[in-house]
């Protein structure tokens, strides 16, 4: 089968595109044929190495698991002895960051338990945009209560792929949103559903003097001190994504502040896959749609991940699989 490999950390440029042995399902895993798979941060982050703590756990020196693709959409081609949910022919989706990657590939192995069936009504492109992007938007939005409508909600990097999600379900909450992001995102933030946009290259939106119920934080450039001054009495912080400086800062300072304030501040731990369910309603009611910027075919995945790094993308970039009929 085809896939991208990676041998070492670095630029795009490192990835290859190769011919290596299918592989064959454990008694507990499925075999997917590959359709779709989307690229998020955690490919990113560990196509380069950084920030280094991501060395600790995936490979200090080079990467363990050679292939990238945590999102993936397919079909079953078989099935471990031990697995119950699942036969050939099914139509799957995940997200794989918890097992082992893999998705840039024409097929990959996976543990019953990281996937689901696909909704119907959904492309093979739409859900694999959906795993790991849509459960962090809803999980942050989740963390450490529930957005009670009418509250103001900021999300911190809503013209990305969790972003766009997370503008769509806070909407779907009640909530009033403003979304924050790049001067060529306002418009894709405002197509769906934003009541205000705030463009960062203008404004910084932790000193113009709003407060906000709930901030929502994909990209985390400022101190946690900022976000605190944001936050309204009550206001609740969680941080997604962002640098190992910022992360040991909301880790090490954030429970400090929500001891001594009544505000809340913390990261969020997530969970993978445990709210596809919830989703799926929210797909199916049409409060929720994955936003795709570009499609890639599986060879261009170091084009791809370029333009991902380059923070270009509006909602999600996807990459489809074909498949000739010797596979």
């Amino acid at each position: 089968m085809k896939a991208i490999v990676y041998e070492k950390y670095g630029p795009p440029s490192v990835l290859e595109l190769k011919e290596i042995e299918k592989p064959t399902p454990r008694d507990n895993e499925v075999l997917v044929k590959v359709h779709a798979a989307s690229v998020n941060d955690w490919d990113w982050g560990l196509l380069r190495g950084k920030p280094f703590m991501n060395r600790l756990f995936f490979g200090l020196l080079k990467p363990k698991n050679k292939i990238l693709g945590g999102e993936v959409a397919g079909q079953v081609e078989a099935v471990g002895r031990n697995v119950k949910q699942f036969q050939p022919g099914d139509e799957v989706y995940g997200d794989l960051s918890g097992c082992g990657f893999g998705g840039f590939a024409e097929y990959v192995c996976a543990p019953e338990n990281a996937l689901v069936l696909k909704p119907a009504s959904m492309t093979f492109e739409e859900v694999a945009a959906v795993p790991q992007g849509a459960v962090l938007a809803l999980q942050g939005l989740r963390d450490k209560g529930q957005i009670q409508p009418g509250q103001k909600v900021l999300i911190n990097g809503a013209g990305g792929g969790a972003g766009t999600f997370a503008v769509q379900i806070a909407k779907s909450f009640g909530a009033e949103v403003t979304g924050v992001d790049s001067t060529r995102k306002l418009d894709i933030m405002r197509s769906i559903g934003a009541d205000h946009v705030i463009d960062y290259t203008q404004e910084d939106f932790t000193k113009s003097g709003q407060r906000y119920d709930w901030i929502l934080d994909f990209a985390a450039h400022h101190s946690i001190f900022d976000y605190k001054r944001a936050l309204s009495p009550k206001g609740i912080y969680v941080m997604v994504g962002g640098s190992t400086a910022r992360i040991f800062q909301v880790v090490f300072l954030g429970p400090l502040i929500s001891m001594t304030t009544s505000k809340k501040m913390g990261i969020l731990a997530h969970k993978p896959n445990k709210d596809l369910a919830f989703m799926k309603e929210l797909f199916e009611a049409g409060k929720v749609k994955p936003v795709i910027d570009k499609c890639h075919p599986l060879s261009e995945v170091p084009e791809a991940l370029r333009y991902f790094g380059e923070g270009h993308a509006r909602g999600k970039v996807v990459i489809t699989v074909e498949h000739n009929n010797k596979t």
